[in-house]
């Protein structure tokens, strides 16, 4: 043997188990970010974290440019109108908050910029879950629970079994192979 290996990528991959989705999407994220300047890509994705929420609600980094002698970087901020003048006061809070994330005064100037936000509305997409409304439960379903649990004594109990008993039976019925 040669110390080749002829095991395929993938073949070691499944043999170290699980992996985080960060991890396999890491690579493609610097892709991206690099086109733009975004040598951090941890900029664009804890955007709220490091500006803090109420600066991250109203801008958003579009790009960094990097000058020809070296001084520093631009970080282009995209901004509404309206909220421009707000951000321009704060600007040097925000250099501040992305230079302590990179580790180094890497950004020197910020830009803002206060144009429509095309190409960038997957940018304020909140990743909470969508609320839903209370499933009304089906009403032979409750009697048939609170049949099943009438016979404890102890109220905490009873409730308790009684809506088990309504999520077991309101469940959908698997198929019998």
């Amino acid at each position: 043997m040669t110390g080749t290996s002829t095991v395929s990528k993938a073949a070691t991959r499944r043999g170290r188990g699980f992996e985080r989705a960060s991890v396999l999407l890491q690579p493609r994220i610097r892709k991206v970010g690099e086109t733009r300047g975004f040598a951090e890509s941890r900029l664009l994705t804890h955007w709220p974290e490091i500006v803090g929420p109420e600066i991250a609600a109203t801008c958003r980094p579009v790009e960094i440019r990097y000058g020809r002698k070296g001084f520093g970087a631009t970080l282009t901020l995209l901004t509404t109108g309206a909220l421009a003048p707000v951000l321009e006061m704060r600007k040097e809070a925000v250099r501040e908050q992305v230079n302590a994330c990179y580790g180094y005064a890497a950004i020197a100037r910020i830009h803002l910029t206060q144009t429509a936000s095309t190409g960038f509305a997957e940018g304020q997409v909140q990743f909470a879950p969508r609320s839903r409304a209370p499933a009304t439960p089906d009403p032979g379903t409750a009697v048939r629970a609170e049949k099943l649990s009438a016979d404890v004594q102890d109220e905490s109990l009873r409730t308790a079994l009684e809506r088990l008993a309504r999520n077991v039976l309101s469940r959908p019925k698997a198929k019998e192979t």
